[in-house]
């Protein structure tokens, strides 16, 4: 077992299934410059610098994908994948269905997320749930460097567009990764960081962290939290959610990004379809506000669900007339 930064596990994760596979090329906004080492190990054609256009970046790794490699491309920062929907969305995402499987379109999107650097709203917004939304693209926001460098070698060889989703706040945050090679984690597998049997907290990204320490802290109350953390948005696991309701009957789901129509929502939609039978309470949430991130720090940690704020809203839901009869 090593320690390293969510970075360096993206890192790894690249080397490795670059050194396994010949056909995977990483390209992107300053990609070679930052990289010089890799462009040593790997060679000019397979690292390469682009010009600050990512719907040209996207549309080349549309293209290089239906003609058999597997491109990863370095889009920054993720309100950047705007200017490259056309190629992501209408192509990436559709043409598989299109060509009725004649053509697969095995391709990876790196974005930048998140609040954790105070770089203004251009720069940071939480859209993952846009890319959510679109048919034939899979989403992935992992919480630790280990799952960082496990389901980025699973986008990699999988035969579909992926979005990879890079929590700003999470880069140079240190963690445990497997010394194993062919560590990958398969798309669509949540994890339970922490069992409990009281309440269910929902997340992914940054706020998992968030919802282990209000999980901690919510023990000294008698409270015991379990924490499901997501990691793939698409496809989601349902049945780990379920699962985990099942056992709790409660469900507060958190999200640094907007709450109107995101990921929070469709749990929550679930929880109150598939899973009423084992609410014991309404379903919670705690999102982000609908506005453009401040670039002011303090300002921009002021948007993030607290520790603080999972706890309030643990301790209103168990005490609910519902909860105490």
């Amino acid at each position: 077992m090593s320690t390293m930064t969510l970075e360096q596990a993206v890192q790894l994760a690249l080397r490795e299934e670059m050194g396994r596979d010949a056909s995977v090329l990483y390209m992107g906004e300053g990609v070679a410059t930052k990289h010089a080492d890799m462009v040593a190990d790997f060679g000019a054609d397979r690292v390469r610098n682009t010009p600050l256009a990512e719907a040209i970046i996207a549309g080349t790794a549309v293209g290089a994908a239906a003609s058999g490699l597997r491109p990863v491309i370095d889009l920054l920062f993720a309100p950047f994948m705007t200017y490259a929907m056309d190629a992501l969305v209408n192509s990436a995402g559709k043409l598989r269905y299109l060509s009725g499987g004649q053509f697969s379109f095995p391709l990876v999107a790196l974005g930048m997320t998140g609040a954790g650097w105070g770089v203004g709203g251009q720069h940071n917004h939480n859209l993952e749930a846009m890319f959510v939304h679109a048919p034939g693209l899979k989403v992935v926001m992992p919480a630790t460097p280990a799952d960082a460098r496990g389901l980025l070698k699973a986008a990699i060889r999988d035969a579909n567009p992926v979005l990879f989703f890079l929590d700003i706040g999470l880069l140079h945050q240190p963690g445990p990764v497997p010394d194993a090679v062919d560590q990958v984690l398969p798309l669509g597998e949540a994890a339970v960081p922490r069992s409990g049997r009281d309440v269910t907290l929902v997340s992914y990204g940054k706020t998992v962290a968030v919802c282990l320490e209000a999980a901690a802290g919510l023990q000294a109350d008698g409270i015991d939290a379990e924490v499901v953390d997501l990691r793939t948005l698409k496809p989601l696991d349902e049945a780990a959610v379920l699962r985990s309701l099942a056992k709790t009957g409660r469900l507060v789901v958190v999200q640094e990004a907007s709450g109107l129509c995101g990921v929070a929502a469709e749990i929550a939609a679930l929880a109150a379809g598939r899973g009423f039978p084992f609410l014991q309470a309404p379903v919670a949430r705690l999102t982000g506000p609908d506005a453009p991130a401040p670039g002011n720090w303090a300002l921009e940690q002021a948007m993030v669900p607290s520790a603080q704020r999972v706890m309030e809203q643990v301790r209103a839901l168990v005490g609910t007339p519902a909860l105490a009869a």
